[in-house]
């Protein structure tokens, strides 16, 4: 029964989807080339806009490369084989602080939590960040958002790393879920549908969120080069007009519907796990409702940068943030 609904609740999400397609014939829509920085449930509202056809709605014609690690799609942008990255800002910060002229900045954010997710070799119902010391965790790349956050959540509970915890940052994003089930690591950092799929699979169990230890932050951006923003406007507006349709309709979706509208994103994921993957990062507010980059959030990343070692300066909100576009929809 439950597999003739979840068939059923696809079927009626995907008409919509066909009829909008129809009625947009794929010629007339503006290309617009998005690098991601991984292809993640973490990023449902993007999948939505995209399957749910509010791109297309919006005369956009979305192709998408994926980078593996925010240095990668920021040279994308900065290459110009992108026009618009999603990315962790720390990369735009990292640029501006190198004073290139053209640097990039963010006009949108989509997540407001970090997204990984602590995993443990075994069970650990009652676990606290305390339970870390003397400790190896499988972190992330120097000076990315990943690791910063592990970091910085290490340190607010008082441990000094290399000392009180081991952190491992010498393996490659796309390689620490292998090196974690092959032995290395008492815990691992993982996004999802990874860490979902560990836990599934009996290799591992998520004993903690990093989101929910760090706060409210600008995790997640996207960013454009003032070329892009200042002639091309009207995509930029019409791109955050259809993931503002996106935040709107995860908000006020359930996370079975959210997951029946991107399943065809995850062929190799099942409906059952991405609902559990897309509840768990609902009840931690991951996902923003509006397309407004917070000051506040964007002072805690540059707090954990610095707290890590890797801010040589502040970067001003003013000038790393645009908000006219996103303030604009959000005010209509």
């Amino acid at each position: 029964m439950k597999k003739i609904i979840s068939l059923l609740v696809i079927s009626a999400m995907t008409l919509p989807l066909l009829a909008n397609c129809s009625s947009k014939p794929e010629h007339t829509l503006t290309p617009v080339r998005l690098n991601e920085v991984v292809h993640s449930v973490f990023y449902a509202p993007q999948y939505v806009a995209l399957e749910l056809g509010f791109f297309e709605e919006e005369g956009l014609g979305i192709s998408i490369d994926v980078g593996n690690g925010a240095d990668k799609s920021m040279t994308a942008l900065l290459s110009n084989s992108a026009d618009i990255a999603l990315l962790g800002i720390e990369a735009g910060i990292y640029v501006y602080n190198e004073g290139k002229e053209d640097y990039p900045k963010a006009f949108l954010q989509l997540t407001q939590r970090a997204g990984n997710f602590l995993i443990s070799r075994v069970d650990e119902p009652g676990f606290e960040w305390s339970d870390l010391e003397g400790k190896s965790i499988i972190g992330g790349r120097l000076g990315g958002m990943p690791e910063l956050v592990l970091e910085y959540i290490l340190k607010e509970n008082g441990f000094t790393l290399g000392k009180d915890v081991e952190v491992i940052n010498n393996i490659d994003f796309s390689t620490t879920a292998g090196a974690f089930t092959g032995g290395v690591g008492d815990y691992s950092v993982e996004f999802e549908p990874v860490a979902t799929t560990l836990q599934n699979n009996g290799n591992a169990f998520i004993v903690s969120s990093l989101g929910e230890a760090s706060g409210y932050l600008p995790y997640t951006v996207y960013m454009a080069t003032d070329e892009i923003l200042t002639n091309r406007p009207e995509v930029i507006e019409a791109f955050t007009r259809a993931i503002h349709k996106a935040q709107l309709w995860v908000a006020e979706h359930d996370a079975a519907e959210i997951a029946a509208a991107i399943l065809p994103q995850f062929p190799d994921s099942d409906l059952e796990s991405l609902t559990t993957i897309i509840e768990r990062y609902k009840s931690q507010n991951t996902w923003k409702e509006d397309p407004i980059v917070d000051e506040e959030g964007f002072t805690l990343i540059q707090n954990i940068m610095e707290t890590g070692g890797e801010l040589s300066r502040r970067a001003p909100y003013e000038d790393l943030i645009h908000t006219d576009i996103a303030k604009k929809i959000v005010s209509k």
